[in-house]
């Protein structure tokens, strides 16, 4: 099979879920065309993942398309955006319909379970690597940037943290247990929490997902609002099934794991205080945001760089 029926066959039929009506032209032609509204910004990301760095060898491909598409579309629910299209750029080792037809299937239920549409993309040959652009749009300066947090706010984040994490301990179970079913899941399907992003606009300083682990990740929030933070270990959210698995490690799994792709936000207490309580309910508190550098656990416990840091892509191991 061609490129082109490749392309026509598995993926033209992304372009036309019901979506955005920001989009003017998608595939087919030299560009795809996307009108943003008059008083919208757009807001636009891109991630790669690669065969055994980012997902595992021989990885099942319908879980493949929604992870992939979940995880950036991730990045547009930290900025509070609502997202309207993507493109795919996919490299593959070899035409196989199989995968390709399962890969697409469950590309086509995150684009469905997202609002979203595919606008364009290449594909070619070589090792197995996808990048995806995903677009949205915000009201004129209503993103929320990682810069805006200020002492005083409250640092809240969304779900259960460490889940995702602790998956990858049984990804080769063969009959794995309800709670690492449960784990697994969390790994497998992730749900960028897009509603809850576009909701946050209104009262959110600062947000970041959840992507390299909350110690992390909120550490991007920090330096780029030249702050610090104090975090109540008691208070990180963590699942039941995380607890049973992991038992005293799981609060480490939570502060140091990644791949949950929740949301970790700053709210000023006055804001968190008058917000509706549908949203309170989606947000655990866990700290407070101080105007001293540095990132404390339990008050007394200074996180160091080297301990709070994530995945890096070219970070030697020792």
């Amino acid at each position: 099979m061609g490129e082109f029926e490749l392309i026509r066959r598995y993926f033209m039929p992304l372009s036309r879920l019901h979506g955005s009506r920001s989009i003017v032209l998608g595939p087919g032609d030299d560009c795809a065309i996307q009108r943003v509204p008059s008083g919208s910004d757009l807001v636009f990301s891109i991630d790669t993942i690669v065969e055994g760095v980012h997902f595992p060898l021989n990885y099942r491909p319908d879980y493949l398309g929604w992870r992939a598409l979940a995880v950036a579309a991730s990045d547009l629910a930290a900025m509070g955006a609502d997202p309207t299209c993507f493109t795919l750029a996919l490299t593959l080792p070899e035409a196989d319909e199989t995968w390709l037809r399962d890969f697409a299937f469950g590309l086509g239920k995150a684009a469905e379970s997202f609002g979203m549409v595919l606008a364009g993309g290449d594909t070619t040959r070589g090792p197995l690597v996808l990048s995806l652009q995903v677009h949205g749009q915000v009201p004129v300066g209503a993103a929320i940037c990682r810069s805006g947090a200020g002492p005083g706010d409250l640092v809240v984040v969304s779900g259960t943290l460490g889940d995702a994490g602790a998956a990858l301990d049984y990804l080769d179970a063969q009959s794995p247990s309800k709670d690492e079913e449960f784990v697994l899941e969390r790994y497998h399907h992730p749900e960028p929490r897009l509603a809850l992003g576009a909701a946050l606009r209104s009262i959110a300083t600062a947000a970041v997902d959840v992507s390299d682990g909350l110690l992390a990740d909120l550490g991007h929030i920090l330096e780029a609002s030249s702050v610090g933070a104090s975090i109540e270990c008691a208070r990180v959210p963590v699942s039941p099934a995380l607890t049973r698995l992991k038992g005293s490690e799981a609060l480490d799994y939570a502060l140091r794991s990644g791949d949950d792709y929740e949301l970790c936000a700053t709210i000023p207490e006055a804001k968190w205080t008058d917000a509706p309580s549908s949203l309170k309910q989606q947000l655990t508190v866990i700290g407070v945001i101080e105007q001293a550098p540095g990132l404390r656990l339990d008050g007394t416990a200074v996180v160091s760089e080297s301990d709070a840091v994530g995945f890096d892509h070219f970070r030697r191991k020792a």
